[in-house]
């Protein structure tokens, strides 16, 4: 490709609505442009690194058995209805209606749809199935944002398997894992394969690949010691034992009229946070909830939806509270409370001495005994693990690290296919529902996180395997002597099959060499009249800023042992 023919609009200034730096970059560079809020054109040198990202996924995904397929992004509300999720998906879904008045969805996944599909399986001998695809699918995110890394259109690779049983599953699944950690380790993506929640996805293990990155929305918990990772929707630490005095022999009310919060009333009232009961009122699943927490622990909202099987949760409003319990926020605890259903975090499993409101406004109770004093109905993780809590199975200190989501795999179990009506014939004549797998990666934010991975302050450094071009060759000046031996090396490059980008503009050197770095193509050959004096071209890695000298002859053979070892 000639450079004067490709269009790539490149910007001299940082977008002024650009946080995240791949979404700096890839606008910068003329990959990405903005058409809305949470939608992008992606442009000629996008195109090539989707392309590649997603042959490298295709080559991948078919060496495990999977087949291609691909189906449509817009879908019947009747199946979704079937699903339940119709409801569940809420307004992350775009809804629409046709001319004739039917309720239709533009996919946001495909598991209903997929699922569809397999029944037509007619017996134990069709399986294993393993099938995937490249699709659009559609999210209507409230906030959109850091370009490619959070938009409300984008395009999933979306796999499903199809089972006889749980053993069979177990090895889709791990197939799956294999692929996705050689299909990141291709792309030169660090990916972190950690213990998550399943979401509304439902089914039960749940792995996600996480790609360390400031620009990242989740968090996950590691352990530098053993290796242990987990988001922090399923991640959970090793508390120190904690040593409460007798307490008082019943609960004890004492006036707190300026004190509302938890912080108040430590610094107020000397009560330590770590001794304070935090009662969280929420609507799950249409019944008021008491969630109980240590007054210095934060609520995770995915391990209550998860611990309850929940298909909705909120916190109450301010009037549910009051007519629950008759105050306001700020005073609330569970002291003979008896008819709302109670949670309780672990870390309170066996506290005394503990201080918590006393349902009244301006009032708590000290000297609280959590086993005696209230009935609690569940108890289970739920709070939020922090950096340096000891970890679960070695206790060494955990390491918190902001991350990117780029790869989900789940076990849904039969879910769908039990749902949907999906059996076949069992090895001893009789109906069986297979067991499903889902594994999805989203290829343009791979491709943003590789980005924010691979850069420095002069833009870029794409890895060879999806670089735009693998080369760009240089060519400085206009004279026919120069152009004529850029002309002859672009052929030998090419019939050594290296893809290359030849910069034939008419610009300053400077120019050319600065739109080179900032769209990051591995390697850059320069060709001008000095060298040509001396029959030599120079080769420059991107990702070092190193420099050699190569004769002209030897110049293509040189930049494919250089791919080849890359």
């Amino acid at each position: 490709m000639r450079w004067s023919q490709l269009y790539v609009p490149t910007l001299r200034e940082d977008p002024a609505d650009a946080d995240a730096v791949s979404h700096r970059l890839l606008v910068r560079g003329g990959f990405i442009r903005q058409l809305m809020a949470g939608h992008y054109s992606l442009l000629p040198l996008a195109v090539r690194v989707r392309a590649k990202i997603m042959d490298v996924i295709r080559e991948e995904m078919t060496a495990i058995g999977a087949q291609e397929f691909v189906l449509p992004a817009l879908h019947p509300a009747e199946i979704w209805q079937r699903s339940g999720r119709w409801e569940v998906m809420g307004e992350e879904m775009f809804r629409l209606r046709d001319r004739k008045g039917a309720d239709l969805a533009l996919g946001m996944t495909h598991e209903e749809i997929f699922t569809v599909l397999s029944q037509e399986l007619r017996s134990y001998r069709d399986l294993p199935q393993m099938w995937f695809q490249f699709q659009t699918k559609f999210r209507d995110e409230a906030r959109p944002k850091s370009g490619l890394l959070r938009v409300r259109e984008f395009t999933m690779k979306d796999s499903y398997s199809f089972d006889a049983d749980e053993e069979a599953l177990d090895r889709s699944f791990a197939l799956h894992r294999a692929a996705y950690e050689r299909i990141f380790a291709r792309l030169g993506l660090p990916a972190l394969a950690v213990q998550a929640s399943s979401g509304s996805m439902g089914g039960s293990a749940s792995v996600e690949f996480m790609s360390p990155s400031q620009a990242g929305e989740d968090l996950v918990v590691r352990c530098p010691g053993c290796g242990y990772a987990a988001n922090t929707e399923k991640a959970a630490s090793a508390l120190p034992t904690v040593e409460d005095g007798p307490g008082l022999a019943a609960p004890e009310r004492f006036d707190t009229p300026d004190a509302r919060t938890i912080d108040e009333l430590a610094r107020l009232h000397g009560v330590p946070a770590s001794r304070q009961i935090k009662t969280l009122v929420y609507v799950v699943d249409d019944a008021l909830t008491l969630i109980l927490m240590r007054g210095d622990h934060a609520l995770v909202e995915q391990k209550l939806a998860d611990t309850l099987a929940a298909t909705a949760l909120r916190p109450a409003t301010p009037e549910e509270i009051r007519a629950a319990l008759g105050a306001s926020p700020g005073s609330l605890g569970a002291v003979g409370v008896s008819n709302l259903l109670i949670l309780a975090d672990e870390s309170l499993r066996g506290r005394t001495d503990m201080t918590t409101g006393a349902n009244a406004d301006g009032v708590h109770l000290r000297g609280v005994s959590v086993a005696r004093d209230i009935e609690v109905d569940r108890w289970a993780d739920l709070r939020e693990v922090t950096a340096g809590e000891p970890c679960v199975q070695c206790g060494t200190a955990l390491e918190v690290v902001v991350t990117i989501e780029v790869g989900h795999i789940f076990k849904l179990g039969r879910k769908y296919t039990q749902t949907l009506g999906v059996s076949v014939l069992g090895p001893e004549g009789r109906p069986i529902v297979p067991v499903m797998g889902s594994y999805g990666i989203g290829v343009e934010r791979a491709l943003a996180s590789v980005v924010e991975t691979h850069h420095d302050d002069k833009g870029i450094i794409w890895p060879a395997a999806i670089a735009p071009f693998e080369a760009t060759l240089t060519v400085l000046g206009t004279d026919t002597p120069v152009t004529s031996a850029a002309e002859s090396l672009y052929r030998d490059l090419r019939a050594a099959r290296v893809d290359t980008l030849l910069d034939d503009r008419d610009e300053r050197p400077g120019v050319k060499f600065r739109d080179a770095e900032l769209i990051g193509i591995p390697y850059r050959i320069t060709i001008g009249a000095r060298g040509l004096t001396t029959g030599t071209v120079e080769i420059t890695t991107r990702a070092t800023g190193e420099t050699e000298s190569v004769p002209v002859t030897q110049a293509a053979d040189h930049v494919r042992k250089l791919l080849t070892t890359a």
